[in-house]
C-alpha cells in the first residue's frame, strides 16, 4: 500500500502526534511491507488558495507555483492520505489547513447533490483513495474538542475515512511518561494492524485509543504544576 502522511504539525519530526502515527504504521508494516512517505507540512513552499477558481475550469492546474503540484500528483498516486496534526483552536494547524484549502483543483465547478447536500464534480479519479485522521491534543479529556476537526475532516473526505483522536498526547513525548504511553502506543499498533488486514479498526479498541490515558483530574493537576 501506498501511504501518503502530511505532517500538519509546526514542530515537524518533533510533533507529540507524530508518536501516534508512527505506532499506527509500524503496526500496518507487521501485517506486509507499506510505502510510506510523510511530508512535514511546515518545510513545504504552499502559498494560500487565492479563490480565483481559475483551476475549476482549466482541468485542475492551479497558477500558482510551488510546492503543492508535487502534493497533488502524489495523493492521487497514494491508496492511503493520512492527515497527522495537533488540535489547534478545535482545528488544522494552518499550515495543513492551506494545503487542504489548496486541494481544490481536484475539484470542478460543477456540483452534484449527494444526500441531502451538494458536492463539486471531481476532476481526477481518486476513488481508490482512503483517508485516516490522526489528531493528539494537550487537554485531558476528547469530549467538546475534537468535535469541530473531525467534522471538517468528514466533509472535506467523505466515505472511505477513519478517525483517531488522542488526548493528552504530550505525554508521548515525556520520556518518564512511557510507563501510561507505552501501553497506549502498543494499543494503537493494534490499529495499524487491523487497518492494514481489514480496512478498519475495531469500534471498541478506538474507544480506548480515545480516552485518556491517566485520569483527567491528575493530568491537569500536572498541567497546571507547571504553569
Amino acid at each position: 500500500m501506498k501511504i501518503l502522511v502530511l505532517n500538519g504539525s509546526p514542530k515537524g519530526d518533533s510533533s507529540d502526534t507524530m508518536h501516534i502515527t508512527r505506532a499506527f504504521v509500524e503496526g500496518m508494516q507487521e501485517v506486509g511491507k507499506q510505502d510510506v512517505h510523510i511530508i512535514n507540512v511546515i518545510d513545504s513552499h504552499i502559498e494560500y488558495c487565492t479563490g480565483c477558481f481559475q483551476c475549476m475550469h482549466n482541468g485542475g492546474k492551479c497558477y500558482i507555483e510551488d510546492d503543492m503540484e508535487g502534493i497533488l500528483a502524489e495523493i492521487l498516486q497514494s491508496d492511503l492520505l493520512v492527515l497527522s496534526f495537533p488540535l489547534y483552536c478545535y482545528g488544522m494547524p494552518a499550515a495543513l489547513k492551506a494545503l487542504v484549502d489548496r486541494t481544490l483543483p481536484l475539484s470542478s465547478m460543477a456540483m452534484t447533490k449527494v444526500g441531502e447536500r451538494y458536492e463539486h464534480v471531481s476532476q481526477a479519479d481518486f476513488s481508490g483513495l482512503r483517508y485516516l485522521m490522526i489528531c493528539g491534543c494537550g487537554f485531558p479529556n476528547s469530549r467538546h474538542n475534537f468535535e469541530p476537526a473531525v467534522a471538517q475532516f468528514g466533509l472535506c473526505f467523505p466515505g472511505n475515512n477513519t478517525v483517531i483522536t488522542v488526548p493528552e498526547s504530550p505525554m508521548f513525548s515525556v520520556p518518564m511518561a512511557a510507563p501510561v504511553t507505552g501501553p497506549r502506543l502498543q494499543k494503537i499498533r493494534e490499529a495499524g494492524r487491523q487497518f492494514a488486514s481489514v480496512g478498519s479498526v475495531d469500534a471498541a479498541l478506538l474507544e480506548e485509543i480515545n480516552s485518556p490515558m491517566i485520569p483527567e483530574e491528575t493530568y491537569a493537576a500536572i498541567v497546571n504544576s507547571g504553569v
